[in-house]
């Protein structure tokens, strides 16, 4: 199985001057890869709607759980990895099924709950290395905890 990298952005909101995550596959935030998604298959709205999760804003609940499909205010079996660009995660996310095995972790199912009719069979899924996502789970983790201090 091919494996994608996977890496945290922490950076600051540039409106609200919280800590943003933006999780990147291969280098390539995942704003910009849904963004390109949804605007290629003709989805309005579409481009610059996502912006990264604000842990401040809602308890997620330990990183690693969150990551793992464990947070415990997620939407059903489904995790949000992106919130709107407002702010808020629950007003326009995108949500994925993560699946853990020992070897890999993987991102599928796709979708934005507020357009149930949207089709985002052709996105991902996403294969990630367990070891290599246990480490950047690691480095998110810290990083949002010595932003809660």
């Amino acid at each position: 199985m091919f494996s994608q990298e996977i890496r945290f952005d922490c950076r600051r909101h540039v409106d609200r001057g919280v800590l943003e995550v933006v999780p990147c596959i291969d280098g390539t935030p995942l704003t910009d890869l849904i963004d390109q998604f949804e605007t290629e298959a003709g989805m309005q709205p579409a481009g610059n709607a996502y912006r990264g999760l604000i842990p401040r804003f809602f308890r997620f609940g330990p990183m690693e759980d969150h990551f793992h499909g464990r947070s415990s205010g997620a939407m059903g079996p489904k995790t949000p990895l992106l919130g709107c660009e407002c702010g808020e995660w629950g007003c326009w996310p995108l949500m994925a099924v993560i699946t853990v095995t020992p070897d890999h972790v993987t991102w599928d199912s796709f979708e934005q709950p507020h357009r149930k009719t949207r089709d985002y069979s052709g996105f991902g899924p996403f294969h990630f290395d367990r070891h290599q996502y246990e480490d950047a789970v690691k480095a998110l983790s810290a990083a949002v905890s010595s932003d809660e201090t």
